[in-house]
């Protein structure tokens, strides 16, 4: 589903918060921004969304000035529409303000047809003892990979 293999992650996403529900959206840009997105010169780790008057929004996420742009180049941290249906947009609007969850990215790419696409979670943030329980997790599976492949 992927080309050129752009696949830009959120690292920061599933340390921080655990992902209940996942959903894919197009991105509404503009022209010097998926030529930096096809470069690879995208940034989600301080990103987040948000719903506005019904409609679904990225905030924070660093595009770079496309270097062959002319005074048309867009902003770098400008606030982009997200493309998903309307039904999953209210059911994701509800959910984030009665219950205490929020809306991270997790991964830009691009599709077969060359679209930018972004995976959205629907998310709860994790507490301090449950970040150092993925820690030891993350811990003791690399050290048990390593002991299987016999580099100790």
């Amino acid at each position: 589903m992927r080309m050129k293999g752009i696949n830009i992650k959120n690292k920061k996403a599933t340390f921080n918060f655990e992902l209940l529900d996942k959903l894919v959206a197009g991105i509404v840009l503009k022209g010097t921004e998926i030529k930096s997105i096809r470069n690879g010169k995208a940034n989600l780790n301080e990103a987040f969304c948000a719903v506005i008057n019904g409609e679904l929004f990225i905030k924070g996420m660093h595009i770079s000035p496309y270097e062959f742009g002319t005074h048309e180049n867009h902003e770098a941290k400008a606030d982009r529409k997200l493309l998903a249906k309307k039904k999953e947009i209210n059911k994701w609007d509800a959910k984030t303000k009665e219950k205490g969850l929020t809306i991270v990215p997790l991964r830009l790419f691009l599709s077969d047809k060359g679209l930018a696409k972004i995976e959205i979670a629907l998310a709860k943030g994790k507490k301090t003892h449950d970040k150092r329980e993925s820690l030891k997790k993350k811990d003791s599976n690399r050290e048990i990979a390593r002991i299987k492949s016999g580099k100790f």
